[in-house]
Order: C-alpha cells, then sequence, then structure tokens
C-alpha cells in the first residue's frame, strides 16, 4: 500500500493552497494520512473527494468545526502493523518523547505526526517516527516537504522536498 502522508497545512479560504505536485501525488496514492493543522474544513472536504481513503487527526490550529469532526489520536492497521497518527503538542524538540509516552500502550510500528512542520524519518526504540513536514509552510522549517510510506512486507518511509 502507498500512503500520501501530509501535516500542517494551514489552509484557509483566504490563503494558499497544496502544490500540484503533491495533488498529483494524492490522486496516484491508495490512502492519505494528514496529521492535523488542516485549519479549515474546506480542505479536509477536498481531500476527502481526492482520495476516499483517509486518515486524519485534528490539531492544536483547526478550527471547531474540524475538532468536532476528527480525533485528537488514531491507531490503525495496515497488513500486519500498527500506525499510530497524532498532530503532536509541546515544543518541537521534546516531541518524539512525548510522543513515545503517548503511544506507549498501543506499541505501533510506525507514529506519523507533525506539529513542528521539520520533516523528520527516524527510528527510536524500534519505533518509525515520521513527520511529513509542511507542504505549504516553512515555520521551524528549511523546506517545504511530504511523506510517502509504502507499507507490504516491511514499512519504508521517505520524505519528498518540494
Amino acid at each position: 500500500m502507498r500512503i500520501v502522508a501530509i501535516a500542517d497545512t494551514h489552509i484557509s479560504d483566504r490563503s494558499g493552497k497544496l502544490p500540484e505536485k503533491l495533488l498529483a501525488e494524492i490522486k496516484r496514492a491508495d490512502a492519505l494520512i494528514h496529521a492535523g493543522d488542516f485549519v479549515d474544513l474546506k480542505l479536509l472536504n477536498e481531500l476527502k473527494s481526492i482520495c476516499s481513503n483517509l486518515w486524519a487527526v485534528r490539531g492544536n490550529m483547526d478550527s471547531a468545526e474540524i475538532a468536532s469532526k476528527l480525533p485528537e489520536k488514531e491507531i490503525i492497521k495496515v497488513g500486519k502493523f500498527k500506525v499510530g497518527i497524532m498532530h503532536g503538542f509541546g515544543a518541537p524538540d521534546k516531541i518524539v518523547d512525548a510522543l513515545l509516552k503517548t503511544f506507549e500502550k498501543d506499541k505501533p510500528d510506525l507514529i506519523v505526526f507533525g506539529h513542528s512542520h521539520k520533516a523528520l524519518n527516524e527510528k527510536n526504540g524500534g519505533i518509525i517516527m515520521f513527520n511529513p513536514g509542511s507542504p505549504t509552510d516553512t515555520f521551524f522549517a528549511p523546506y517545504n516537504s511530504y511523506g510517502i510510506i509504502e507499507i507490504n512486507d516491511t514499512i519504508k518511509t521517505e520524505i519528498v522536498k518540494l
């Protein structure tokens, strides 16, 4: 299964849109994960119309309308693997430890998160910590990006710079 992962899109009626390269990638994917901070419900609805297999959580900057429709934390099963999804919280330099503690009982193989806007793809205690970065904002990050997750017999994760 090929999954596109995004977070921290921060798109509202007043500003921005997703890059065309990313939209084309989403259309080719089997599924999409959005790790929060849509900001506006319009983007959530647009993404559902592009990719019917969407897993999403709310972020700290999402409207009350979005927050009422999406969970704070999600655990999904893809093949034989458990994937945790959460936006994240707190200081960017402490986010990995905070998420590992939050998902401690769930024992996921992969945690997809956002919040810091900075892409990260590393193993920590046997768990892949994967932040796709932000495709639209470079606040705290040197570049815009999204992620590709391939799940078959193994999990392969890749950050794609825009």
